[in-house]
């Protein structure tokens, strides 16, 4: 709280999001001065685009960009070879080019006209829609321009330009995520016998048709006198290998289906009473919309932070009147435990959506009254929730966090050594990927069966006023011993609920 309070007391996203000139100006808006730069504190409403002086040969000098930059109301689409051209576009477009205290009729008359006014030829450009920048059109002077802005400037700022290019994209994604998981538990709602069955004829049919391919590849292969090359009787190798493979796990899994075809109907009453369970509480159908909307609300907030943070920093003049913003580094350098914050935030949100809908459930089927379906079982749930199991689940979010962020760190190393380490580094890159994804399957399971189980006895025994809920200490001891002598059965029938809720 401290840090978003600071970040946005300090920060001005505006510069971000609007682009702003050498003076102190934000682009699109209008300003206050600032003491000792006589340029600044200007009208900037019409003048919405950031244009770059000197565009083709941008450099990074004292962790700052060498060309002046100006508001301007529009970017030059045609190329401007002379400071004619320039003033002429100036009169007819209402676009000065030049600095603010050069008055477009002396643009060919001013001696210093050279330094006031942008690099000739000033090359064609238009506007990108992210920040309003004036982005050059020549394949060379975007290249040179293009790697000044995105490798020359620091990680912060790459990481929100980054986030605001890709927003369509990534609440495209959400509303896609939330669309199939509405569409799945609708489908295994309403078909559930029907899906069972497809599902398994899905599997038989796929696993046959692999295995059918395979052997009649060899045989079209060993029956081909044109093979003479030793790669070709390679492959031939190969794809027996393959085929033989295939059929063995062919056999394998047709071998279990009919095992375990008994079964098959216990998994279809297991589905029917998570539709017994929902139809008794239908308010549950909306549980995702309700997660969704607080996610979407979370992170919007944590964006808005995180450009606060990336613009935090006071005006200071320099040379020239020009006004740099000195970055304020203690609030600035804070962006990792924002991002850690956005994990766990994320994680306890899922974690409580989880432990409402165990709670639900486990009210109404363990309900001896079928008839008399229980009052409001979603607010008693929350209730109970936020009563007695706020601890249990910051703490199952805060293990998924820790399991999470080594993997993102090995993730982030190996895309940026990948094209430098040998086959030694890749293979250990592989096997700390494969035990961080374990143990955070493993913890994830661990943590949802104590979340569902911690519900089940808290509904029990609240009833009968005989629980005291442990509400410190370690959690998964107590959740395993509670795994080991609860009744399968239950077990399975909660966790389905569950993941059907949340899928």
């Amino acid at each position: 709280m401290f840090i978003t309070g600071y970040s946005v007391a300090a920060g001005a996203t505006a510069r971000l999001l609007f682009g702003y000139d050498s003076f102190g100006n934000v682009c699109g808006k209008k300003n206050s001065p600032v003491e000792g730069a006589p340029l600044s504190g200007q009208d900037m409403t019409l003048k919405k685009h950031v244009f770059f002086m000197n565009a083709c040969n941008l450099e990074v000098k004292d962790v700052r960009l060498s060309s002046t930059i100006l508001c301007v109301s529009s970017c030059p689409e045609e190329q401007l070879d002379t400071l004619e051209e320039v003033q002429l576009f100036a009169d007819n477009n209402g676009s000065f080019l030049c600095v603010y205290s050069l008055d477009s009729i002396n643009y060919t008359q001013n001696p210093n006209a050279d330094s006031l006014c942008p690099s000739l030829p000033v090359p064609p450009s238009k506007s990108f829609p992210l920040f309003n920048r004036c982005v050059p059109r020549t394949p060379e002077c975007y290249s040179s321009f293009a790697s000044v802005l995105i490798n020359d400037v620091d990680i912060l700022h790459r990481i929100l330009s980054g986030i605001m290019s890709g927003r369509d994209t990534i609440l495209g994604l959400c509303i896609l995520a939330l669309a199939l998981s509405l569409g799945m538990m609708f489908t295994f709602r309403f078909i559930t016998t029907l899906l069972v069955q497809i599902f398994i004829a899905l599997i038989i049919s796929g696993l046959l048709l692999v295995c059918g391919v395979l052997w009649w590849l060899y045989y079209d292969y060993t029956h081909d006198l044109s093979i003479e090359l030793d790669t070709e009787r390679e492959n031939m190798k190969c794809l027996l290998g393959f085929a033989i493979v295939s059929t063995v796990i062919t056999a394998v899994v047709l071998s279990l289906i009919f095992v375990f075809r008994k079964r098959i109907k216990l998994t279809i009453e297991l589905f029917q009473v998570i539709n017994k369970a929902i139809g008794s509480s239908p308010f549950l159908l909306f549980q995702p919309l309700w997660t969704f909307a607080i996610l979407i609300f979370f992170w919007v907030l944590w964006v808005a932070v995180l450009l606060s943070l990336g613009t935090a920093g006071a005006a200071q003049v320099i040379e020239g009147g020009q006004v740099e913003y000195q970055p304020l580094v203690g609030i600035r350098y804070m962006w990792w435990y924002h991002l850690i914050g956005l994990i766990w935030t994320s994680e306890f949100i899922l974690t409580c959506q989880q432990m409402t809908i165990a709670g639900a459930l486990a009210t109404c089927y363990f309900n001896r009254n079928k008839n008399d379906p229980p009052d409001r079982p979603i607010l008693w749930s929350l209730s109970i929730l936020f009563c007695y199991h706020q601890g249990t689940a910051i703490k199952g979010s805060f293990l998924m966090t820790v399991t999470r962020i080594p993997r993102t760190i090995l993730m982030y190393l190996h895309n940026a050594l990948k094209d430098k380490h040998g086959a030694w580094s890749r293979c250990m890159f592989r096997c700390c990927f494969c035990c961080f994804w374990c143990l955070d399957k493993c913890l994830r399971q661990l943590t949802q069966a104590g979340e569902h189980l911690y519900d089940h006895y808290l509904e029990l025994f609240i009833r009968m006023h005989t629980l005291q809920l442990p509400l410190t200490g370690p959690i998964f001891v107590h959740q395993h011993k509670m795994c080991s002598n609860s009744h399968p059965r239950i077990q399975i029938i909660l966790r389905l609920l569950t993941a059907l809720e949340t899928s």
